[in-house]
């Protein structure tokens, strides 16, 4: 597994950088701990620790994509289930609940969680140039580092989840499935900056430079504080979709916020929710 303390974007950036695959973009981190000095070792000495060698540069092949979908089919589904799903995240070097999956879901268009068509499997990696591990887990790398620096692929993954994680038929996300996926997505997206605070919803999401505070980490407990003590059993398309805007462009005490704007009522409530909170915390 890769330690806690290399993480998705480095592994990337020095994929990107030296051309080199996931593993060994993995070994010189874990080598040498800090991404410049494994980036100078790299090009002092490219295969001190050569595996898969260079990244993949010709077309992907149909075929070979086919056959990595078979070897993690379920025997009794045309489609990879749960146990395929884990042998993948094995084979990525991924914990199933690390958010990154999330991104591949979207780049497969996978159906729900812990399923992948032949269809989705083919045509996502083909567009991604992938058909070998060593490319996956590179793409995988890419997935990871975009997601939490890139606000409209935050976006494009973040509104897929919706989708993925509601059950046949249902028309809003169970609350602890919502939860969930926020814990996920969020912090990452807070991280990296891809939920940057941004002045104006209505300013083409230009990323506010002056240095304005928005979203931290401990509203999005008190979210979830709210939304348990609300008492509501699950989470409609729209409050979902409107919550992404309304964290990226909220201002940290919570005084921009227009009532009389076309919020979720919920969102409403959860804005007094925190402005009590906030002069709690200052009495």
């Amino acid at each position: 597994m890769v330690p806690k303390s290399l993480s998705d974007v480095d592994i990337a950036s020095f994929c990107s950088v030296t051309g080199a695959s996931y593993k060994d973009a993995k070994k010189f981190l874990e080598k040498h701990k800090r991404l410049d000095a494994a980036v100078d070792a790299y090009y002092s000495n490219p295969n001190s620790f050569a595996t898969s060698t260079k990244l993949q540069t010709s077309a992907p092949s149909t075929s070979k994509i086919n056959a990595s979908f078979d070897e993690y089919k379920d025997p009794d589904s045309e489609d990879i289930m749960i146990n395929g799903t884990i042998k993948l995240c094995e084979d990525l070097e991924k914990d199933p609940e690390d958010v990154v999956l999330l991104a591949v879901a979207y780049e497969l268009k996978a159906p729900e969680i812990g399923r992948w068509t032949r269809k989705g499997w083919v045509d996502g990696w083909k567009a991604n140039g992938c058909d070998s591990l060593p490319a996956m887990q590179n793409a995988v790398a890419r997935f990871g580092h975009q997601l939490s620096t890139d606000p409209a692929y935050f976006r494009k993954v973040y509104l897929y989840t919706f989708d993925l994680g509601r059950t046949d038929g249902a028309r809003s996300l169970a609350m602890e499935t919502a939860q969930a996926f926020w814990s996920l997505l969020i912090p990452h997206g807070l991280k990296g900056g891809a939920l940057s605070h941004i002045s104006s919803t209505d300013s083409d999401d230009d990323v506010d430079m002056n240095g304005a505070e928005g979203w931290r980490p401990e509203y999005t407990d008190w979210w979830f504080e709210f939304l348990n003590e609300k008492g509501g059993k699950g989470v409609s398309k729209d409050t979902w979709s409107m919550f992404l805007d309304f964290m990226r462009s909220i201002d940290a005490k919570f005084e921009k916020y227009d009532m009389e704007a076309a919020w979720p009522s919920t969102i409403d409530y959860f804005v007094e929710f925190a402005k009590e909170r906030l002069a709690s915390s200052r009495a």
